[in-house]
């Protein structure tokens, strides 16, 4: 049975986030938009905040401490940024959306 696309963009930015790679995390959110282009663009930020949650579950049940809140910061960029395409638009915006905002008024998820 096929894995929904929001499972998958979650376990994706689960693996991202814990790997605490630098250039991995600064890919996460341009792979998601380029990789689930057809999914609505505040599913990214969904599946950013259920991972690091899920990160903050594992890390406080372990006894390790907080985790990295970097996860967080990128879902609240990526809403921001979704609201923006939204206003201009008037229609809910997709994930390939994002990309073209990114390309055409900031370039931020595009070059980290």
């Amino acid at each position: 049975m096929p894995q929904d696309p929001l499972d998958q963009m979650i376990e994706f930015a689960v693996a991202a986030l814990a790997s605490g790679e630098t250039a991995r995390v600064g890919a996460l959110v341009r792979t998601l938009a380029q990789d689930f282009s057809g999914e609505k663009a505040l599913s990214i930020a969904f599946s950013l905040t259920a991972a690091a949650a899920a990160i903050e579950d594992v890390m406080r049940h372990d006894g390790r401490g907080q985790p990295p809140t970097i996860g967080y910061k990128l879902a609240a960029l990526v809403a921001a940024d979704v609201l923006a395409i939204e206003a201009l638009n008037g229609r809910t915006a997709k994930a390939v959306d994002l990309l073209h905002f990114w390309r055409r008024v900031d370039t931020y998820f595009l070059t980290s």
